[in-house]
């Protein structure tokens, strides 16, 4: 029997052009679902993590937990899932662009350009987080945006609104894009340490313990993949890791992102500026890892679901 590890494809000789086409097709449908199902998973924790990290000035005085009884007592249940909509819009097609070119720079890193190992699995993983947000971005902006407005005081009335409001008012397509250097640089380490952590993980998992922490793949019995719990558990650890290395470029460019709905806009105009800002106006905890617990929280079950949801899907879809 095979690690999944291993084999992650069909031979290419034996893929028809047509069937290789709708390969693709399953794979980025896999991946779209992965990412929606983790981020519904944890879209209260999102809301107030926006909300803690940006200084609301509705619950900057309050923590991760007053902060989530708060939100339903002001705004109503349906507050903590504010945003949430323009979320699905960009999450599906992230997850799976996100994916889908992992596994195609997986390939074209080991057997065009000769990486292989452990280090090709950072370095397709940072690749795919940041081919993923370059697509996605001004989803990205929209959803935080709408995320951060309290009940009563709404700048955007929906999603078309805020898109028509900002390419007015914000300078046009650039208005999308603002705290998009942050974000790459962010998404470099965070995006490769999740690939990176869980992959090694995983592989190492079935090399050394096959029978006790693997099974044979329901679409093809010669693959064998982790046991649903021993992926939940892989997944969370390689969100924790990936975390925490990269949280306070997330803190920069959520405050890069809000733009002008932040009083103190204009100290947060580049990566550095609003980094050093950050840094001499709160410190460290109560600034650039503000909301690290909330982070941990909802970063382990979205990773956990995400990459376990990914190889459910896989069998699902015939994708081993």
């Amino acid at each position: 029997m095979t690690s999944e590890a291993a084999v992650s494809t069909p031979p290419a000789m034996s893929v028809t052009p047509a069937k290789r086409d709708y390969y693709w097709l399953r794979s980025f449908v896999a991946g779209g679902v992965a990412g929606c199902c983790a981020k519904t998973t944890i879209a209260p924790l999102d809301r107030v993590k926006i909300l803690l990290q940006a200084q609301n000035p509705h619950y900057k005085h309050l923590g991760v937990f007053s902060t989530l009884r708060a939100v339903p007592k002001k705004e109503g249940f349906l507050g903590l899932y504010k945003g949430n909509g323009a979320m699905m819009v960009r999450i599906f097609p992230y997850g799976a662009i996100q994916f889908m070119a992992f596994d195609n720079y997986k390939k074209l890193l080991s057997k065009q350009i000769g990486i292989s190992g452990h280090i090709h699995r950072l370095m397709a993983g940072s690749m795919a987080g940041m081919t993923a947000v370059i697509c996605t971005y001004p989803l990205d902006v929209i959803r935080a945006r709408l995320a951060f407005q309290v009940k009563g005081d709404h700048r955007y009335t929906g999603i078309a609104n805020a898109f028509h409001t900002i390419y007015l008012k914000e300078g046009g397509v650039l208005g999308f894009y603002r705290g998009l250097t942050p974000t790459l640089i962010g998404m470099a380490p965070y995006a490769g340490f999740s690939f990176f952590t869980y992959g090694t993980l995983k592989s190492l998992g079935l090399k050394h313990f096959p029978e006790l922490l693997g099974r044979p793949s329901s679409d093809n019995p010669d693959v064998l993949v982790l046991k649903t719990h021993v992926n939940l558990l892989c997944g969370g650890v390689a969100g924790a890791i990936a975390q925490t290395i990269s949280y306070p470029l997330d803190v920069a460019r959520r405050r890069m992102q809000l733009g002008a709905v932040l009083p103190d806009s204009e100290k947060c105009v580049s990566l550095s500026k609003t980094l050093k800002y950050v840094y001499n106006e709160y410190g460290i905890k109560k600034g650039l890892y503000r909301g690290l617990s909330l982070n941990y929280i909802r970063c382990v079950p979205s990773q956990a679901v995400a990459f376990t949801t990914y190889e459910f899907m896989k069998q699902v879809l015939h994708l081993n």
